[in-house]
């Protein structure tokens, strides 16, 4: 076995398998291991299907004997964010009160991961009902960012906390999330990670726990943009479950490792118009990461403003999210039986407050300004900005009342899609990322953007220092 297999990319982890370097079985016992090792400390898993994963293992390894093709994916191991729905099994969406909830039906995109023959190790932990953006959870534990988890616990970044914190330490070589404001990014940000927030409709929301059907998506969580395109290619596409994939079937993602961004327009923001401030070291990583962009050959439009308040955009998501979350949780959030995350529950019942024309302006403000940003965008090809205004914070000083998504939450509004790339550490040795924003339909665009930037940084190829050791 290689050393560190565990920290491999699906690219690499591809080529070992047709190299035989290991075998399926061989490949899936190295992560459930590791799960048995580090998961009391890192809490990424709420479900791990270990008989079950291995049994998948051995039909893999039959399968590779047959000499016949088989999809880019089959054989390797993949974790789910605890919304994704698989009849027979528990789905929790992160809430205690549901901790022996059985799902009826089965998402989309379980099934096509199973076709793409991935092994399912697992589900991943996550705020309660996706509702926030430092990744706590009150009742069932909150995951423990690897970085620096010696010495402190740290924020995983939500609601796609366990997602994350499963890939950064090495228990799975990529995770499903689900992002409404950030709750991929986020995480991916604060773990070091590749982090893909797709275009609604890009993959199918069916079998899903919604958190506000109006911003949420499917995405990936992944080591690196090659990675991320390999698994979103096995997941897009038409769904007759889910109208939102009936608008663009044939949208095919680009799983050629091509790296060339000569001519891409890049826009940079001013930090006067940053929507919080933020730290010195992550304003110097963002301003390194536009330097190796320009040298690959990206044309850099600086100080930029974009034609949007955040403030008021902010208050519009915040009206529409709350309203559709309530109407989600409406017939049990406020049982007083029920012992649900207290400012979670407050975030939900806020949207009770919401009244029809309340939330049909914020719809309307919504649609002008996606229109105004569809046209802003016909000068650019990507917006870079910071993912994170700050790097993980210690659990214990996390402040409920903010959100660590100011970055992040316009996309989920502008209907955009975006990549969170590792992009540098702070001095005391805490990932750093920075984000790309295309208008809609653009992963292609921003997956290549993506591959080009990593081809010349290591950052993403970076671990945890007390978790570097042979597997």
């Amino acid at each position: 076995m290689q050393k560190n297999i565990a920290f491999s990319s699906l690219a690499d982890l591809m080529a070992g398998l047709q190299n035989k370097d290991y075998s399926c079985v061989e490949l899936t016992q190295i992560y459930l291991d590791r799960i048995a090792r580090y998961d009391e400390k890192a809490h990424a898993y709420v479900h791990v299907y270990a008989e079950a994963a291995l049994l998948q293992a051995k039909a893999a390894d039959l399968q590779r004997l047959s000499g016949l093709p088989l999809p880019a994916l089959h054989g390797l191991p993949i974790a789910l964010k605890d919304l994704a729905e698989i009849a027979g099994q528990i789905t929790t969406a992160g809430s205690q009160p549901w901790a022996t909830r059985t799902s009826k039906v089965t998402s989309s995109l379980f099934d096509r991961l199973q076709a793409a023959g991935m092994i399912i190790l697992g589900k991943t932990h996550m705020v309660e009902f996706a509702l926030g953006g430092w990744g706590t959870n009150m009742h069932m534990g909150t995951p423990r960012n690897p970085w620096d988890w010696d010495s402190c616990h740290r924020v995983p970044g939500g609601s796609s906390s366990g997602s994350g914190v499963a890939v950064a330490a090495g228990l799975v070589p990529a995770a499903i999330g689900s992002d409404t404001g950030g709750s991929i990014r986020i995480p991916a940000g604060f773990n070091g990670l590749t982090g893909l927030k797709t275009t609604q409709g890009l993959i199918s929301m069916y079998g899903h726990m919604p958190m506000s059907p109006s911003f949420d998506t499917i995405g990936t969580l992944t080591r690196t943009a090659h990675d991320a395109a390999l698994l979103t290619s096995a997941l897009v596409g038409f769904d007759e479950r889910d109208s939102l994939t009936h608008g663009r079937a044939s949208y095919v993602i680009d799983i050629n490792p091509q790296t060339s961004i000569k001519g891409l327009r890049v826009a940079v923001m001013p930090p006067s118009q940053y929507p919080s401030p933020i730290t010195d070291e992550i304003q110097n990583a963002t301003d390194e990461a536009v330097r190796t962009l320009e040298s690959l050959g990206a044309h850099i439009i600086d100080r930029v403003q974009v034609p949007w308040n955040f403030a008021e955009l902010f208050q519009h998501w915040s009206i529409i999210a709350a309203a559709e979350a309530y109407q989600v949780h409406a017939d049990y959030i406020e049982d007083p039986a029920l012992a649900f995350d207290s400012w979670v529950q407050k975030r939900i019942v806020k949207g009770k407050e919401v009244d029809a024309n309340t939330y049909l302006l914020a719809m309307e403000n919504r649609r002008q300004t996606i229109a105004k940003f569809t046209r802003w965008m016909e000068s650019f090809d990507v917006l870079l900005t910071p993912t994170l205004p700050i790097v993980a914070c210690a659990v214990k000083e996390v402040d409920e009342e903010s959100s660590p998504a100011v970055f992040t939450r316009t996309v989920n509004y502008l209907d955009a899609c975006a990549l969170s790339l590792p992009a540098g550490f702070s001095k005391e040795g805490l990932p750093i990322g920075v984000q790309l924003i295309a208008k809609p339909w653009h992963e292609n665009l921003l997956l290549r953007t993506g591959r080009t930037f990593q081809s010349a940084t290591d950052w993403h190829l970076r671990t945890p220092p007390s978790l570097r050791e042979s597997s």
